[in-house]
């Protein structure tokens, strides 16, 4: 049994539709309208899904808004490598809908916030690419992610991140 658990309980919903991985504890949760639970664990955020629930790496959460009893979230999906770096694309944004929220949009904010280590926006043609170093959780070290906006040549973007992502191994004397 891990220390959370010693100290402040079980979190988890008796009811919850997924496996948590060995040592890894619910910090909160909050049931979904239309079944389910938004699960915070320290390795991301457990959602409704298909047959159950599936977990969300705070790394993959490229957004999470908080409104009207809704949490907003907007998923990441590792779309390619440019040397070092992982190319992400956004998928669509999905709406959970949620009355008791309790404490999972401060923690869902703050797990997302806290796994950005550096963020850099830059101006491209066609629009913005954003240049992030995070934390993978679960994992030492972090890794750089570029995010660029549909419009703007995924060319242009490997090319730098590929770029940048070499300048962090190797810095310039």
């Amino acid at each position: 049994m891990g220390l959370w658990k010693r100290l402040f309980g079980d979190r988890l919903p008796e009811d919850f539709g997924g496996e948590l991985a060995p040592g890894e504890d619910a910090l909160a949760a909050a049931p979904v309208t239309g079944g389910g639970y938004l699960v915070v664990t320290p390795l991301g955020l457990w959602v409704p899904a298909e047959g159950g629930q599936r977990r969300i790496g705070w790394h993959l959460i490229s957004k999470a808004v908080w409104g009207e009893n809704t949490l907003t979230v907007t998923e990441a999906e590792e779309s390619g490598k440019a040397g070092n770096a992982v190319l992400l694309t956004d998928r669509t944004p999905v709406r959970f809908g949620v009355e008791a929220p309790g404490k999972v949009p401060p923690m869902v904010r703050q797990r997302v916030d806290g796994s950005i280590r550096a963020r850099h926006r830059q101006e491209l043609p066609g629009g913005v690419a954003w240049f992030l170093t995070r934390k993978v959780p679960g994992t030492d070290g972090t890794v750089l992610q570029v995010r660029a906006d549909p419009g703007v040549d995924p060319d242009v973007v490997a090319g730098i991140a590929e770029d940048a992502s070499r300048k962090l191994v190797e810095p310039e004397a």
